[in-house]
């Protein structure tokens, strides 16, 4: 999108809070491209294809890694932000980005990754998707990281504790751990992100909860956000009742989606309509304006309480999840004992606890489970 078509509190990359490293521009790419750009050229971004989402990367070839879903949230991202004239390339950087500190095995290593270095300055995702493109990506002669604008590292680091925040604002002041302190808020493209997560990871947690078995149609009858649009599709091609295959189930989704979005752009669009905000900084200091609508937001509530209670908590999740700690808790263990198990870049570090944290968050499901069976000479899944 144009700059000249972006809406007044938009954020626009000419007016970018810049890099923490001074580059020259590089036209014709404006400077929120030239961070997707980075982001898509990473290691890390190559890695999220073999990290977990919900199931363990070899449970199957179909369910969804982070890398599918980053792929998910920047599409329903800049489907919004080109609805409320928003900055497209920013929605899209920070969608690409998200997921780049997520460790091996989705949320159980990160749990596990917490323990472990609880006593070391814990570990928070958010704060190693920042690490990532600040500090541990190698790729430039002139500095660490991907050298990222103001506005793409802000919307990486959308969740900070307060103890965590001081520290990175002592460090950089002003810096995307400033508003964590002053209670404000970060852009609209950053908020926009943040909701178009949930919106991906509601909808294909169901897709593959289905596909593995682990819920059914007949389960989700009793969510009303799914079983109106369920209700609805069945209503204009009743033979799909007794099909065999996935098209009632994708067609809902589909459906449960497009209405989201919809309820999404009309409720932002009025609460913007009625700040009458001049700028892309003024409303920082407003309470969050991308909003669903109550009512919708209500549903949302009712559809993740049943996703924890029978997806995430599912016995054969919560199995796969024990095991995925515990090879996170060995790996650690292991590498503390050893450092020379790691490459010399690593073993050689000055705090040895975080850069094992590194290490390990930046591995791949497959990876760590390699490193595990070499190193601990188990296999703890089943292949």
């Amino acid at each position: 999108m144009n700059a000249e078509a972006l809406a007044p509190w938009a954020s626009e990359p000419q007016r970018s809070r810049g890099r923490r490293r001074h580059e020259a521009l590089a036209p014709p790419r404006n400077e929120h491209q030239r961070d997707r750009d980075r982001i898509v050229h990473s290691t890390a971004f190559r890695r999220l294809v073999y990290k977990t989402q919900v199931f363990i990367n070899h449970e199957g070839d179909l369910f969804r890694t982070r890398l599918t879903h980053s792929l998910e949230v920047a599409q329903l991202g800049r489907s919004v932000a080109r609805a409320l004239r928003l900055n497209e390339d920013l929605v899209e950087a920070i969608a690409l980005a998200h997921d780049l500190g997520h460790t091996p095995f989705g949320h159980a290593g990160q749990d596990a990754l917490q323990a472990c270095m609880a006593e070391h300055g814990g570990f928070e995702h958010n704060l190693q998707s920042l690490r990532v493109v600040d500090s541990l990506e190698v790729r430039y002669p002139d500095f660490d990281g991907l050298n990222l604008t103001f506005e793409t590292r802000e919307g990486i680091l959308k969740h900070c504790s307060p103890r965590h925040a001081r520290r990175l604002a002592a460090a950089e002041p002003g810096g995307p751990a400033q508003r964590f302190i002053d209670g404000t808020r970060p852009s609209l493209e950053a908020q926009l992100v943040d909701l178009a997560d949930a919106l991906a990871y509601n909808a294909h947690d169901i897709d593959d909860g289905v596909r593995a078995g682990l819920i059914s149609l007949a389960q989700l009858g009793d969510v009303p956000l799914f079983a109106h649009w369920r209700s609805e599709v069945l209503a204009q091609h009743p033979a799909l009742a007794g099909q065999p295959g996935r098209r009632l189930l994708f067609e809902t989704l589909r459906r449960m989606l497009s209405a989201q979005i919809a309820d999404l752009v009309q409720t932002t669009a009025a609460l913007l309509a009625d700040a009458a905000s001049p700028d892309a900084d003024a409303v920082r200091a407003l309470p969050r304006l991308v909003r669903f609508g109550d009512a919708l937001h209500a549903q949302q509530a009712e559809l993740k309480t049943f996703l924890f209670r029978e997806l995430y908590r599912h016995p054969q999740v919560v199995q796969s999840t024990a095991v995925a700690r515990t090879v996170v808790g060995e790996l650690y263990a292991a590498y503390t004992t050893r450092p020379q198990e790691m490459p010399a870049d690593y073993a050689g570090a000055g705090n040895l606890p975080r850069a094992v944290a590194d290490y390990i968050a930046g591995m791949t499901d497959r990876y760590a489970l390699r490193e595990h069976h070499r190193l601990t000479g188990r296999r703890l899944f089943e292949h």
